[in-house]
């Protein structure tokens, strides 16, 4: 797909991979919808990006608020070709810590957020891609999630993000082969460490330590680096139903 006129709408992208990712899409021609929680920051992000950039405020775990969003930016766009899910969080908690047993409700807050939040997004963002008139290869959409390689080698204190993401991987193929039918493709992308806005709070030498881990490049992911894949993807029409690690070859210690 050339992403030249194209339309999209990016959850997370306020900061990070999500705001990286929509520069990327907006510097190849395109418009983009942010989908964020924070106000402020998609303020900001708007007034970097300019016209072709518009927010909507959203909560992705409720669904009555990302189809408000989705419908808005329809209305706004006049469609929808892409979908980037980059909305997540990622708080670590041991299943049994010294403040006792992981709360259920800890659990459940970061499979609403990372899973069905991803879920929410990519289904309404799929019910209107299918309006859409196919191109010369028959598409009518892409849509990107967002795993993580705790979905392969979670750390400890990870479980619940693991299984978060380990969902994202789990929904890649069997969305993409019911979305075929339509000419919408779905991809996943694992990242490793990547330098994220709560990374960047790290003092340097926390962030230069981390990035030591990584075979090769031995330094965090850069945010750019996410967004390029994005592109790839979507001007890749073979790229289907595949959940892709980008990570430098890191595999995650137990802790």
């Amino acid at each position: 797909m050339d992403i030249r006129g194209t339309r999209a709408a990016v959850t997370g992208g306020s900061s990070g991979l999500g705001l990286a990712t929509a520069r990327a899409l907006i510097a190849s021609g395109g418009r983009v919808a942010l989908l964020d929680l924070n106000a402020d920051a998609g303020a900001a992000a708007v007034a970097e990006l300019g016209s072709a950039a518009s927010f909507y405020r959203v909560d992705v775990a409720s669904e009555s608020a990302v189809d408000a969003a989705i419908a808005a930016a329809l209305a706004l766009l006049g469609g929808l070709d892409i979908a980037v899910n980059c909305a997540g969080i990622g708080t670590p908690r041991r299943l049994l810590g010294k403040d006792g047993a992981m709360p259920g409700d800890f659990f459940r807050k970061l499979l609403e957020v990372n899973l069905v939040g991803t879920l929410l997004v990519s289904k309404a963002s799929a019910a209107a891609m299918q309006r859409n008139t196919p191109n010369s290869d028959g598409e009518r959409g892409v849509i990107v999630m967002t795993a993580s390689v705790a979905a392969f080698d979670g750390q400890i204190g990870q479980v619940a993000y693991s299984a978060s993401k380990g969902g994202v991987v789990g929904m890649t193929l069997p969305m993409a082969r019911e979305l075929a039918s339509s000419g919408i493709r779905v991809v996943t992308i694992a990242p490793g460490i990547f330098l994220t806005p709560m990374l960047a709070g790290l003092p340097a030498e926390a962030q230069a330590s981390l990035g030591k881990q990584v075979p090769f490049p031995p330094r965090l992911g850069r945010p750019e680096e996410y967004a390029r894949l994005v592109q790839s993807i979507v001007e890749n029409p073979m790229l289907n139903g595949e959940t892709i690690r980008l990570d430098g070859a890191i595999r995650m210690a137990p802790r």
